[in-house]
């Protein structure tokens, strides 16, 4: 069915936005949520995030430096039980918040700079694998937990989580219901391409 995703349009210019563009770059943030469930940046050498304070903004309501915007994602059912949204011009805010900040490769018009944020909670059943494929950085956090690491300001870049694989690092077992937390920022000028899949049977949104 539909997700709903909170994006934040950025006011430019920002520290963390169209300020680096090194690549991937995995560890930059810690691997468990803070307590208002929402990821921290790690102490690494070369960060392309530049300063906790400023990192902090990026799923946090901030007036003046973000406007919050709640926007549907259909899935899609590829095959079955997999399901998938993909956007390869992935702009969902164009025209909205602080305006269109740059072309994109096709010379139109594009809102850039913003995060994006999808929660949801799953029941555990045994098998089930998450894919992001895109960019720029994306964090999937189960229970809590970082389980998959696309840090970094990148061309399109691919990993899979597979939750079978990685139980015991994140403390889930099977019959059991948890948190899947997706987060991620488009910050540079280029492209913006946004691919999610997963085998997930029921993901349950929840707004926070």
């Amino acid at each position: 069915g539909q997700l709903i995703a909170i994006v934040r349009d950025f006011k430019p210019p920002h520290a963390d936005f169209e300020t680096f563009n090194d690549g991937l770059q995995r560890g930059l943030v810690s691997p468990t949520l803070d307590a208002d469930k929402l990821p921290v940046r790690a102490d690494v050498k070369g960060s392309q995030l530049a300063s906790a304070a400023s990192f902090a903004q990026w799923y946090r309501d901030t007036p003046g430096v973000n406007q919050r915007f709640e926007i549907p994602l259909t899935l899609k059912q590829e095959s079955p039980g997999v399901f998938a949204f993909e956007n390869n011009k992935f702009f969902p805010i164009d025209g909205m918040g602080f305006g269109n900040y740059a072309k994109d490769r096709q010379g139109v018009d594009r809102n850039f700079h913003f995060t994006t944020e999808i929660r949801g909670r799953f029941k555990y059943q045994g098998g089930e694998v998450f894919t992001f494929k895109g960019d720029d950085d994306v964090w999937v956090f189960v229970n809590g937990k970082l389980g998959l690491d696309l840090g970094g300001v990148h061309g399109v870049q691919t990993d899979t989580l597979r939750f079978d694989e990685k139980a015991a690092e994140l403390g889930i077992e099977k019959g059991k219901t948890y948190t899947l937390d997706v987060f991620h920022a488009e910050r540079h000028t280029h492209a913006s391409n946004f691919r999610m899949e997963t085998s997930i049977e029921c993901l349950a949104v929840e707004i926070l």
